[in-house]
């Protein structure tokens, strides 16, 4: 079997995998609304397109007006594949044991993500744009070239991608690569220089199809390093955690006993392990801090900048400051301790105790963004009673949908599994209920602000919240009575995905 064979029939095994999970049918649904966000996205691209491609037109340099704004975008596109992207290493796991090299294994992978259905996407980008400068009077080769360049472009954009994402898994001292690669692009052109007078040189120097498709050799020898670098990185990783690899011997100098909590009795106990779990389980714990580097970074650009002054976009953040912690552990609430949840159910109301512990611990943490907002309020930007609407609305209305996913998760959550660990949507329903709690929230907020002035939106707001928040102990036990009646369900999901 020769390269290319191989890589043909990686190909088919991955499509004949995803079609034979067990988890196909559930999915449905969420896949159904998938396409339609990818019809939605696409038609987009194309409507940007069109209008820059009108825009180069008129210009005097059409040629590379397209490649100058794509280098500004590509950052955006960067920070949206964090969300849109994961690094799924599964891929290589099964084949670990088969006679077949691991090397060609994640060169297949590689060239999967470069080759992926999102990259290809950008063609509703591209194409438009290429037809309407080759109808005003662009040359047949510079608008290929212009294609090609920008395809090119999007790959090693991907491949950017993963190898940070990758990186950052290991430390998260490695945001510093990303912000020194923009920095060094963008403060000289913004900062610096005249970006006005840059940009027309730039559009002047290489308005040529030799010079396109010199750039064009230049990005694909750049993405033939990545493909390259994220090979051999990729590899590494991925068998030392496989492998349960260490740097040195794991010593256990102190352990936290959080005695203070014992005066609540079991669900002190269980707050203890919600502690224990962030401070021992890396994959916890890089969810944690990643949330709330975000809120620090929002906070910062809020306070000190006037790039989200307006009052749409300062409500927008003010609320997801607070939820999104919420919403990046909750959306897998209970996938940690499907790791022992037999443990769990052998006696009774143990699930109720220790969702009520989920709860207080996420309500008490609440505490720490609006600690991190306090600039914000200080700068004039945030009120305090916007603050101690958008905390209470996220305690209350935003925790009761996110805590209904308790009911449906039945994935086990790896602990210290960040490359190769599962982590996607497991049916139409969950996602229905994430979209729900990230967007009705503001919506009501987007509501109220319509009806009534600020100060007295901002008090309903509050109240609402309040009751809710007032409220837990009824539905969190509705929830967990429908737990236990899918306890056998979820409890094979839970086992299956271990």
């Amino acid at each position: 079997m020769n390269r290319l064979q191989a890589y043909k029939l990686l190909r088919r095994n991955q499509k004949l995998s995803e079609k034979r999970h067990p988890a196909l049918d559930q999915g449905k649904v969420a896949k159904v609304l998938m396409y339609i966000g990818a019809i939605f996205m696409g038609a987009y691209m194309v409507f940007l397109g069109t209008m820059l491609g009108k825009l180069a037109a008129d210009a005097d340099e059409p040629a590379m007006l397209f490649i100058f704004m794509l280098l500004l975008i590509l950052p955006l596109d960067f920070l949206f594949r964090f969300m849109a992207q994961q690094t799924p290493m599964v891929f290589l796991k099964p084949f670990l044991l088969l006679p077949m090299r691991t090397q060609l294994v994640m060169e297949s992978y590689l060239l999967n993500m470069v080759t992926s259905g999102y990259n290809l996407l950008w063609l509703a980008f591209i194409v438009p744009y290429c037809y309407i400068i080759l109808v005003a009077g662009c040359s047949l080769g510079t608008v290929l070239a212009i294609a090609v360049a920008a395809l090119l472009l999007i790959m090693c954009n991907s491949m950017w991608y993963l190898l940070v994402r990758t990186l950052i898994v290991r430390s998260l001292l490695w945001w510093l690569l990303p912000i020194g690669v923009y920095a060094a692009i963008f403060v000289p052109i913004f900062v610096l220089l005249d970006a006005e007078e840059l940009a027309d040189s730039f559009l002047y120097h290489f308005d040529s199809a030799p010079m396109i498709w010199l750039l064009a050799l230049l990005v694909l020898a750049l993405l033939v390093g990545l493909l390259w670098l994220n090979r051999r990185l990729q590899l590494r990783f991925v068998k030392q955690e496989l492998a349960r690899e260490q740097k040195k011997p794991a010593a256990i100098k102190h352990v936290s006993q959080f005695t203070f909590l014992e005066r609540f009795g079991q669900t002190g106990e269980y707050l203890k392990l919600e502690l224990k779990s962030i401070m021992r389980n890396k994959a916890i714990r890089a969810r944690v801090t990643m949330s709330l580097g975000l809120i620090v970074v929002l906070s910062a650009l809020i306070s000190y900048t006037d790039v989200y002054d307006g009052q749409l976009m300062l409500n927008f953040w003010c609320y997801y400051c607070f939820a999104i912690y919420g919403m990046t552990a909750l959306t897998k609430v209970m996938g940690p301790e499907g790791n022992y949840i037999d443990l769990l159910m052998t006696q009774r109301e143990n699930i109720l105790l220790l969702l009520k512990a989920k709860y207080y611990f996420h309500v008490a943490i609440l505490i720490v963004p609006l600690l991190i907002m306090l600039p914000a309020v200080i700068a004039g930007k945030f009120t305090v009673l916007m603050m101690l609407a958008y905390l209470l609305l996220t305690s209350g209305l935003g925790y009761f949908i996110m805590f209904q996913l308790a009911v449906y998760n039945k994935q086990t959550l790896p602990l210290d599994q960040k490359l190769t660990g599962k982590n996607g949507v497991e049916s139409g329903l969950q996602l229905a209920i994430e979209l729900v709690g990230m967007f009705v929230p503001l919506l009501l907020v987007g509501a109220m602000l319509l009806i009534t002035d600020e100060d007295t939106a901002y008090l309903l707001l509050a109240l609402l919240g309040l009751l809710f928040t007032v409220a837990h102990p009824w539905w969190l036990r509705n929830i967990y009575s429908r737990m236990m009646l899918r306890k056998y369900q979820n409890m094979e999901g839970f086992h299956a995905s271990r």
